[in-house]
């Protein structure tokens, strides 16, 4: 759900600021950081990521509402007001069971795949090859009561299985166009859909030179226990108010995501960016500041980006003129990730990875930047909001599996994420600051390099 970028020049930041304490640091900064670094106290972030842990937080299911009653409780104990967004959307538990057998290969091992939001069947017909599934290949077919045989590429896996099924095919088998299982999604839910499977590049060839010498295949095609259904989930949102009589209009967003996928305790994806927020907003509670600071956690990030869309698209444009960066953190404390790297949607560097970079460089180490989708910094970026991912690339080997526990966290690299994202918030929301100005995004303050490194 990954949608094309576009960020107005308006909303880039900034001369005025970029001239004095952002593009030359003051000699300060280091002792202003102290102040945010003195504070962090690592042991507060590994015990929220363990309690968070304790079980998966799938987006509209009970261990996701216990998490965000949890998330709530600890802002309130800082002393913030919480608002508890809510917003719907389709969940979806993949099937129970999956088979497929064809003709003639009776001792075949299939290597099956499934698509998200794909539906119940059980459809037994003649196996025809319909190409990419596009409208013109069926054009000359007769699927009717039939299986489709179609390859990967070009068109969606929800075009192709919607095709297929308005040209008369009772069941869909979509075979890769290289190496591995696919496990995709169909996007949404469809009442044109009808039951499909995925299969290897090599297995699905193998179907089709069979096809392609004229051998009649008869395919089996049964999925059962899948289920989509309308749900509810929730972002969290804690403000902190800038100090009387200093507001100077800006808003900072400090978020990340508190929900995990299916049968993964999410301890690094995303406890660990979640636990860092409430650090970052435990620090900064009674810290003088003249720019208001959103903390936020997300839900459904893992179904799409859902709750940080629902955030953009409720935020005035008023709100969107004065929100100066949006910093996300996804996955910050895994011990055999790589290094931390700032992703933007573009590509370009902006004000967060501009501070980041030079906080970084006061601190530790000069963090590089890239180019990246796929968590919640996309939808604010769409809007015109500077905004980065701070992540550790590549991403450890058990990413999304039931290997993602807090064992595997390591406190130096959420102690590093924690003092480099709030020193560069901290610069923004400090009093001692000129506000940043809406207007081209002066050079940075250190020298930071673009990378070609990819999360998987």
């Amino acid at each position: 759900m990954i949608k094309k970028s576009v960020i107005p020049f308006c909303l880039m930041a900034s001369l005025t600021f970029g001239m004095t304490a952002y593009a030359e640091p003051h000699p300060s900064d280091s002792a202003f950081d102290n102040k945010i670094v003195k504070r962090i106290k690592v042991d507060n972030i590994y015990q929220t990521i363990e309690d968070l842990s304790a079980e998966p937080r799938v987006a509209g299911t009970s261990s996701e509402r216990n998490a965000v009653k949890y998330i709530e409780k600890k802002f309130q104990s800082y002393g913030y007001e919480t608002e508890r967004q809510s917003f719907e959307f389709y969940s979806y538990s993949g099937p129970t069971d999956i088979a497929f057998s064809v003709s003639g290969f009776d001792d075949t091992d299939w290597e099956l795949g499934t698509f998200t939001y794909g539906v119940n069947g059980s459809v037994t017909g003649e196996l025809v090859y319909a190409g990419l599934g596009r409208e013109g290949d069926l054009d000359d077919l007769d699927l009717h009561g039939k299986v489709a045989l179609i390859k990967r590429g070009e068109i969606s896996f929800a075009d192709k299985v919607k095709n297929a099924a308005e040209a008369g095919a009772e069941a869909v088998i979509i075979f890769n166009n290289a190496s591995g299982v696919i496990n995709g999604t169909l996007g949404g839910p469809d009442d044109g859909y009808v039951p499909a499977l995925a299969l290897t590049r090599e297995q699905g060839q193998l179907l089709l030179e069979k096809l392609e010498s004229d051998e009649a295949l008869t395919a089996t095609v049964e999925v059962e226990g899948a289920e989509t259904k309308e749900s509810t989930s929730y972002n969290v949102i804690a403000t902190k108010k800038p100090d009387k009589h200093k507001d100077n209009g800006q808003i900072v967003i400090v978020g990340a995501h508190h929900d995990s996928v299916e049968g993964a305790p999410g301890a690094n994806d995303d406890a660990s960016g979640t636990a860092t927020t409430l650090e970052l907003a435990r620090v900064m509670a009674n810290m003088p500041t003249d720019t208001e600071i959103r903390f936020i956690t997300f839900g459904a990030e893992e179904n799409g980006l859902l709750g940080s869309y629902a955030y953009a698209e409720s935020l005035s444009e008023e709100e969107i003129e004065n929100t100066v960066g949006m910093f996300q953190m996804d996955m910050v404390g895994s011990r055999d990730a790589g290094k931390l790297i700032m992703y933007t949607v573009d590509g370009e560097k902006n004000v967060v990875t501009d501070l980041g970079a030079a906080a970084g460089s006061r601190l530790s180490e000069t963090v590089n930047y890239g180019q990246e989708g796929r968590s919640d910094h996309v939808p604010f970026a769409e809007i015109g909001i500077p905004a980065a991912l701070f992540i550790h690339a590549p991403v450890e080997p058990w990413y999304h599996s039931p290997e993602d526990t807090i064992d595997k966290i390591s406190k130096d690299k959420l102690q590093e994420v924690a003092e480099i994202v709030g020193g560069a918030v901290y610069q923004i929301a400090r009093p001692d600051t000129p506000a940043l100005e809406n207007a081209h995004v002066a050079p940075g303050p250190v020298d930071y390099d673009f990378e070609e490194r990819e999360l998987e």
